[in-house]
């Protein structure tokens, strides 16, 4: 889900989860959120929608790196949508149109995810 940058995360959180429960056939019960979906309402959002919302937080001061546990998988998402040249840049007009590059992107890693492991499993 694109949102535009001048919307809080916090206000998002019920219309994203009704989105990922629809997409997912009602079967998501725990979503990792970063600290920008701390607080009440997104926990309430996310409760209304039949899954536990789980805010991973930075507990100690911050010097260098420090691993937060589940954060790699998104960051992960991230490298792996950066090496797409149309995605390096906000160059888009419409939140729709990055919106669809992105789909085009994950689909061309998923794909190339199934390919391997089509090879890895065929004799």
């Amino acid at each position: 889900m694109v949102t535009p940058a001048n919307a809080q995360d916090r206000v998002q959180v019920g219309l994203l989860a009704q989105e990922v429960q629809a997409v997912a056939g009602h079967q998501v019960t725990l979503a990792y959120a970063d600290q920008g979906y701390t607080g009440d309402a997104p926990q309430l959002a996310a409760q209304q929608q039949s899954f536990a919302l789980q805010v991973v937080k930075l507990c100690q001061a911050k010097r260098g790196f420090v691993l937060l546990p589940r954060r790699w998988v998104v960051e992960r998402s991230l490298s792996w949508s950066a090496r797409y040249k149309l995605l390096a840049r906000d160059y888009e007009r419409l939140a729709l149109s990055l919106q669809q590059l992105h789909y085009l992107a994950f689909v061309g890693i998923m794909l190339a995810k199934a390919a391997a492991i089509q090879l890895l499993t065929s004799p």
